[in-house]
């Protein structure tokens, strides 16, 4: 009875400490938590060694490492407020400061001392600039998440159901935020057979909350307009004056294609703003370039654009992209391609449209293994039913 009463605290322990790692790693594997610091750690070293290709040529490999962990350290150090500055150079002086020791003469006559260890304040002040920095990371980490529901708000939810037509989409974002966007908008004629739908996927130059600023002026306009009953061109037209007025010059420019579907006969009107050429893979397995357009929104008020005129026959497929998927890299600092990504709609194109784009998500995932992802990943994906 004794003995298994003994037993007891030993489970309790090993329970509460099986629950303790997996709050602490979420549920996460070691090797999948290695492989998200992996990711974190290439990440973090590019942001802060931004620059240190600029370094003068050192003939000494010494003097080179010097020059770029001086570099390095500085980048890391101007990234914090002046106050932080000082409390991380304190710390430093303290760690690498010598121990040392006092000793005095009581009103006994005994003479005491003392050892003061500057290694321990020297870690407690390494430790309150990183609890600044978590909590700074925190506030931050929260209104990101407010605003990716907000993006994602933004986004059409369950594709639009198209009689005799599939769609699949989805994007990764590089950070919480995208400057990505994609949408399908019914555009109502005065008939049902009159009825056109607008495929659009645009990438706002830049990433994270500045981009995604833009992408959301970009869907309010855009969504406006649409309702207007123009046609293509002046619809992009109206989208572009509106954008110029948001994007400091045209500093902020937005590329983007814009096709509108007659579900009837398969006839396509678009216009490429500048865009990631599209691919119009037929049945056959020919694939078209669909290039006409001009130049991205937001850079000159009064270009002029043209739209082309293309058809989708049944088994063929439109597929639309950023640039983030074909110059996804990996661990050599290979860029994916746009031949690997006509590869995979060919040997899916028996398939349906949100197989083929979980497919193609696979593929580039194992493709670019650990490497950070650098650019906003969208993938648009249309097929007309044979």
């Amino acid at each position: 009875m004794a003995s298994a009463n003994q037993t007891v605290p030993r489970r309790s322990l090993q329970d509460n400490a099986r629950q303790f790692w997996h709050r602490v790693s979420e549920g996460l594997a070691v090797h999948q938590l290695w492989s998200q610091f992996e990711k974190d750690a290439r990440s973090s070293y590019r942001l802060y060694s931004a620059g240190l290709d600029n370094l003068q040529e050192e003939p000494s490999r010494r003097r080179r490492g010097w020059q770029m962990a001086k570099a390095l350290f500085w980048a890391i150090l101007e990234k914090l407020t002046p106050a932080r500055r000082v409390l991380v150079l304190l710390a430093l002086i303290l760690l690498f400061f010598p121990s040392g020791g006092m000793t005095y003469t009581n009103r006994a006559g005994h003479v005491e001392s003392f050892q003061l260890d500057m290694h321990v304040w020297g870690g407690l002040l390494l430790l309150l600039v990183l609890l600044l920095e978590l909590a700074d990371r925190v506030v931050m980490k929260r209104d990101l998440e407010i605003a990716k529901d907000i993006q994602v708000w933004l986004l059409p939810g369950a594709p639009l159901q198209i009689p005799g037509y599939q769609i699949a989409y989805a994007t990764r974002p590089a950070n919480t935020v995208a400057g990505d966007y994609y949408d399908v908008i019914l555009r109502p004629g005065r008939t049902s057979s009159e009825d056109r739908i607008l495929f659009v996927v645009a990438d706002v130059a830049g990433k994270s909350i500045p981009a995604a600023m833009l992408m959301a002026t970009f869907q309010a306009s855009l969504r406006t307009l649409s309702t207007s009953g123009v046609a293509l061109a002046e619809l992009v037209a109206g989208v572009n004056r509106y954008a110029c007025s948001n994007s400091m010059g045209g500093v902020r420019f937005t590329t983007a294609f814009f096709a509108e579907l007659d579900p009837e006969t398969g006839d396509v009107i678009y216009l490429n703003a500048g865009h990631n050429v599209p691919i119009l893979r037929k049945n056959s397995g020919a694939v078209e370039r669909l290039e006409v357009g001009g130049l991205p929104v937001g850079i000159f008020a009064e270009t002029p654009y043209q739209t082309g005129i293309t058809r989708l026959d049944p088994g063929d497929w439109l597929v639309i992209f950023t640039d983030g998927v074909v110059e996804a890299v990996n661990l050599k600092n290979e860029e994916y391609s746009e031949p690997e990504l006509i590869a995979v709609v060919d040997r899916g194109a028996a398939s349906t449209p949100a197989e083929l784009l979980r497919t193609l998500l696979a593929e580039l995932d194992r493709f670019v293994g650990n490497t950070p992802q650098h650019d906003d990943m969208t993938c648009l994906l249309l097929k007309r039913k044979s």
